[in-house]
């Protein structure tokens, strides 16, 4: 039945043409990831890339998510990550911000002005991480910055460090993710899924050939055991089953309308639910608290007190991962308050006459409302911060150099089943069945990772 279902997807002359489309502006994206950054001796910087995947570290992190970019030190070295940040920023602006707020409520005029702050937003934060990324290239192998990880001090990264390089390196970073931006614009608009989601989702897969070759050499020198692996696998597995059962899942609180007349036509009472998200913040607090642990490293190149501070949080496993699942739980319930009113809604099922069986409308219904999304919020964050912890800890336990962490396969699975949703509409929407059958259940996505 899946193998009939993915039949009709080439059948549908507009579908084929948006997937068509969608696989060659990724393939765009990933030949520019070879693009050399003007000024960078590859071959250093490969060697440094080298010595982190061995002691891990948040730069391993950073180049997993920008599709191997980093290693490269390419035009795509910073990634779509700037305007993930100034998505989230303009997100959370709105909430506080009246005049963005009324924005939003504006409809599509509203929502292109926004995505216009956005872009304005996505290049400033280029401009200052291209600014500290090129300060930490020119440290490597000159300072202490390139003995991490085991690096050869007589290795220099930039031979020539002129205010020339550091212009160039800003303004080439700066393009490329001004270009990853319109690719990932296009793709959302003329092709299948959400195209920055899918760009992410790219760079990460991209690392798994790789990976996978690594592992298997060092199964081939007896370096781990078969058994650690596989004992991996499954594990791994297991948890793509539990990410996919509770993206999907929801508390559907009860809410019935009361008897209405329109004109001298009597219409009854109708009860429907209102549905309320698991993980309803998605991505985002991995995120957040990636990027907040990421401070002293970025900030180090600026005020070298920060590098100690750095030093400390990466040098103990159990110190890295106890505070990342602490900051995970609080934006977990900060970006939920955020992003999420009780009280608004509590207010819209009011004034359509509707109520929650046994709450009176009003404070009441508030109050319920915003107890429930605490207490599904708190397990959410729970959920969030296992998936994103468990398999570099069980990784590390088992000594198996397992790069594709909890973060990364949470937005994986994630916009796999935002695309699939996708395309099953196409599919229902021309008389096709479905992936799930004409019968089996329909696939829900989830929380995309940037507006």
């Amino acid at each position: 039945m899946a193998l009939n279902a993915f039949a009709n997807v080439f059948r549908i002359a507009e579908l084929r043409s948006r997937l068509i489309y969608t696989l060659a502006l990724l393939a765009v994206y990933r030949i520019g990831i070879f693009i050399n950054t003007p000024g960078v001796d590859r071959a250093a910087m490969n060697a440094f890339m080298d010595a982190q995947k061995q002691s891990g570290g948040l730069v391993s992190l950073f180049n997993l998510f920008s599709g191997g970019a980093l290693e490269q030190m390419s035009i795509f070295g910073l990634g779509i990550m700037p305007y993930v940040s100034a998505s989230i920023i303009m997100q959370l602006l709105a909430v506080v911000v009246p005049s963005l707020e009324r924005l939003q409520k504006e409809g599509a005029g509203g929502r292109q002005k926004i995505n216009q702050y956005t872009r304005y937003g996505t290049i400033l934060l280029s401009i200052v991480q291209g600014i500290g990324i090129s300060r930490w290239l020119a440290s490597l192998g000159r300072s202490d910055a390139g003995a991490q990880g085991g690096f050869n001090l007589d290795q220099v990264v930039v031979p020539e460090d002129t205010a020339w390089f550091t212009f160039m390196t800003v303004v080439t970073l700066t393009a490329g993710t001004a270009f990853i931006m319109w690719l990932g614009e296009r793709i959302t608009e003329r092709g299948i899924g959400n195209g920055i989601s899918l760009i992410i989702f790219a760079g990460i897969v991209s690392g798994l050939l790789p990976g996978g070759s690594l592992l298997l050499q060092q199964i081939q020198t007896e370096i781990i055991s078969v058994a650690a692996v596989g004992a991996l696998l499954v594990f791994m597995v297991l948890v793509v089953g539990v990410v996919c059962y509770v993206e999907r899942g929801m508390r559907r609180i009860p809410v019935q309308y009361a008897k209405r007349m329109a004109g001298r036509r009597m219409f009854a009472g109708q009860a429907t639910y209102f549905p309320m998200k698991v993980n309803t913040a998605g991505v985002i607090p991995p995120i957040f608290a990636g990027a907040l642990l990421s401070f002293p490293a970025t900030l180090g190149t600026w005020f070298p007190f920060l590098q100690g501070l750095q030093r400390g949080i990466e040098g103990s496993p159990w110190v890295y991962n106890g505070i990342f699942v602490l900051l995970i739980v609080f934006f977990s319930f900060f970006y939920t308050a955020l992003t999420f009113r009780p009280d608004d809604v509590a207010d819209n099922i009011k004034k359509q006459g509707g109520y929650i069986p046994g709450i009176r409308p009003g404070r009441q219904t508030a109050d319920f409302i915003e107890g429930v999304l605490n207490r599904i919020t708190f397990g959410g964050a729970l959920y969030l911060a296992a998936i994103c912890v468990i398999p570099t800890v069980l990784s590390q336990v088992l000594s198996v150099p397992f790069a594709f962490g909890g973060t990364a396969l949470l937005i994986v699975v994630g916009v796999a089943l935002d695309t699939v949703q996708q395309i099953e509409g196409h599919l229902i929407s021309r008389n096709y069945e479905g992936f799930a059958g004409p019968r089996g259940p329909r696939i829900r996505g989830r929380v995309r990772v940037a507006a």
